[in-house]
C-alpha cells in the first residue's frame, strides 16, 4: 500500500502539469489577447517551460534500454504523422513531443564521453545556423509550410489561432542534452532551465530582428553548455591528460 501511495505521488505533479498544458492547448483562443512583446514573454516563461516542464518529468526513463527507446519513439513519431493526417493536431503534437523525448533519451545512450558533448553542440550550432538561413529548413518554411507543420511541435499563443512552432531536431537534441546530465553528472534542473530559456531568447530575436524564424539549436548548445562549462571544461582536460580525446 505504501509503494502504491509513493508512485501515486511521484505521478500527481507531471499528471497535473499535464492536465494544465493540454487544457491551455484546448482553449487558447478563448483567453485574453497579448501585445507581440507580451507574447513573446508569455511564451518564453508560461508556455515553454509547462511543456518542456513534461521532458523534466519524464527524465527518469533515460535509464531504459536502448532498445525500449527507439521502439517507443518510432511507435509514438509513426502515432504522430497519423494523427497529423487525419486532423487530430493536439494529440498529435504531444505525440511529437513525446516521440522526440524517446529518441533524444535513446541518443544520449550512445555519448560515450562527456566531452562529445560539446562537439555535438558545436556542430549543430553551425548546421542549424546554416540550414536555417540558407539550406533546407529555409527551403520547407518559405517553399512547403505543410511540411514545416508536419515536422514541428506548435507551442500556441492566448487569443490567437496562431502558435510559435519549434522543430523535431530542436527537441530531439533538448531530449538528448538533458538525458546527458544524469549520465554524465551534470547540474540537470539549471540545464533544464537554461534550456529552456533559450528557446525563448531565440523567439524574442526573431521578432527585435524582424526575422520570420531563427536557428535555435546555437542558444540551445550555448544553454547547455554555460551552466555546466567548468564540470565540461575538467571532463575535456582529464579527457586530454588520459589521451583519450583526438
Amino acid at each position: 500500500m505504501g509503494g502504491a501511495t509513493s508512485v501515486l505521488r511521484r505521478l500527481a505533479a507531471p499528471a497535473a502539469l499535464l492536465a494544465v498544458v493540454l487544457a491551455y492547448y484546448t482553449w487558447h483562443e478563448s483567453l485574453s489577447a497579448f501585445s507581440l512583446w507580451g507574447n513573446v514573454a508569455w511564451l518564453a516563461f508560461v508556455v515553454f517551460p509547462a511543456v518542456f516542464g513534461l521532458v523534466y518529468f519524464a527524465l527518469p526513463f533515460w535509464r531504459a534500454a536502448w532498445w525500449q527507446l527507439l521502439a517507443a519513439g518510432v511507435a509514438l513519431l509513426a502515432a504522430a504523422f497519423l494523427l497529423q493526417w487525419i486532423g487530430g493536431g493536439l494529440e498529435a503534437n504531444f505525440a511529437k513531443l513525446a516521440a522526440m523525448t524517446a529518441l533524444g533519451f535513446f541518443g544520449a545512450t550512445f555519448i560515450e564521453e562527456v566531452w562529445w558533448l560539446v562537439l555535438i553542440g558545436a556542430a549543430i550550432a553551425v548546421v542549424d545556423a546554416y540550414s536555417v538561413w540558407r539550406g533546407p529548413t529555409h527551403e520547407i518554411v518559405n517553399k512547403k509550410p505543410h511540411v514545416f507543420t508536419t515536422l514541428s511541435i506548435a507551442f500556441p499563443v492566448p487569443g490567437l489561432p496562431s502558435a510559435a512552432r519549434l522543430g523535431l531536431p530542436d527537441v530531439f537534441f533538448f531530449a538528448l542534452f538533458l538525458a546527458s546530465c544524469p549520465r554524465f553528472g551534470l547540474r540537470v534542473r539549471l540545464t533544464w532551465l537554461t534550456m529552456v530559456l533559450s528557446f525563448g531568447a531565440t523567439i524574442a530575436l526573431a521578432e527585435w530582428t524582424n526575422q520570420g524564424g531563427l536557428p535555435a539549436l546555437p542558444l540551445l548548445a550555448l544553454g547547455f553548455v554555460a551552466p555546466n562549462a567548468d564540470l565540461l571544461w575538467e571532463a575535456i582536460r582529464k579527457a586530454r591528460a588520459s589521451g583519450s580525446t583526438p
